[in-house]
């Protein structure tokens, strides 16, 4: 099969550092390309993957640092797209909104991943203006904010990463995690306080965002002075097996409709068990009891934390294989593309996709 995968130009495939969304795209242009597919890959230029690559600008955006309108590489990006369009049986875009207008009713098969929170009220006349558009969400529960509007939903599949990507450790170091980003909705402040109520040092290994940067200075930075708690910023995805695998527990005391939350397996493929609440999609993603405990508030969080260690962590890792992997997402979304495709064919009444490539 012929595809191609449209990435976001603010971090490099895979990137460097932070960034869920073009970490998922890694793991599955290269999962595609594994199982025999012919994808190329529009993103940065500093991409490193194993399928044909499109560099619509020549590194990424936030690290480059000299892009002040983000939104104009993305619709150069869009242009290359449109030009190499008829060489794809299907276009994967995982752009949110953007590319909507250019590619709606084209007679191109295309999908959707949207991988952020849908709450927002603006989003909804973006989505009612194209109903027939096809949408995949990352959790079923990243719908509920849009249940009202007549939209094409062609599956929920949740994220994968490769099986190999991350060592498991079957004993912890002592220490708590919170790994991720600075943000209210993260609740890096409660995770602190829980860890202090607790008594367990916690080791927080999080970027700073522009946005977030008087949250930080004003809330978060002066808690660090305190006892048992040590920020390490950024982290790269090598630093994860050691800085996740060694900790007793995750913390993701959240206050936002988590639309999956990628750390939650980064941290199961450990042999970590998470402590969140739950909220967004984290019940679809913590099998209670087994990968990690859901509690409510920061009280329940601090006295869950008495039984987090009785959870069998090479059970945490089975879960993880079972239900995880890029393997599964992959194959999950060749489901997706094989549905378009027969969508498209039975509209059209025409054979879009070669015999000898079609998958069964």
């Amino acid at each position: 099969m012929r595809i191609a995968q449209v990435a976001p130009l603010a971090e490099a495939v895979p990137p460097r550092l932070y960034g869920g969304t073009e970490r998922i795209v890694s793991y599955l242009t290269e999962e595609l390309v594994a199982l025999g597919h012919e994808v190329t890959l529009f993103a940065s230029g500093d991409s490193r993957t194993r399928a044909r690559l499109e560099a619509a600008v020549p590194t990424a955006l936030r690290l480059g640092g000299t892009v002040r309108d983000p939104i104009a590489p993305h619709v150069a990006m869009l242009r290359q797209v449109i030009e190499h369009a008829r060489e794809f049986d299907v276009i994967h875009f995982h752009t949110d909104t953007l590319h909507l207008p250019a590619f709606f009713d084209r007679g191109i098969p295309f999908v959707t991943t949207l991988h952020g929170r849908l709450d927002l009220p603006e989003l909804v006349p973006v989505f009612a203006a194209f109903p027939q558009a096809p949408f995949v969400s990352i959790s079923d529960a990243q719908r509920l904010p849009l249940r009202d509007v007549a939209m094409t939903w062609a599956a929920t599949v949740h994220h994968g990463i490769p099986p190999d990507l991350l060592r498991f450790s079957p004993r912890h170091q002592g220490y708590l995690a919170f790994l991720g980003r600075i943000s209210p909705e993260k609740g890096p402040d409660a995770a602190i306080r829980i860890a202090r109520a607790a008594g367990i040092p916690l080791r927080i290994a999080a970027k700073v965002d522009q946005a977030d940067q008087a949250y930080f200075e004003a809330v978060v930075k002066p808690m660090l002075d305190g006892p048992g708690v040590e920020f390490i910023g950024e982290i790269t995805e090598a630093e994860k097996s050691d800085f996740l695998g060694g900790a007793m527990a995750l913390l993701m005391p959240i206050d936002w409709p988590e639309p999956f939350g990628l750390v939650m397996i980064e941290a199961m493929a450990c042999g970590t068990p998470v402590l969140a609440y739950p909220r967004g999609s984290v019940p679809e993603v913590v099998d209670d009891g087994v990968t990690g405990l859901l509690v409510q508030d920061e009280a329940a969080a601090a006295a869950a934390l008495e039984r987090i260690g009785s959870l069998d962590r090479a059970a945490v890792r089975r879960t993880f294989e079972a239900r995880f992997t890029a393997r599964r997402m992959a194959e999950d979304y060749l489901g997706v593309y094989r549905g378009l495709l027969r969508a498209a064919e039975m509209a059209t009444g025409k054979r879009l996709l070669a015999p000898q490539l079609r998958v069964v």
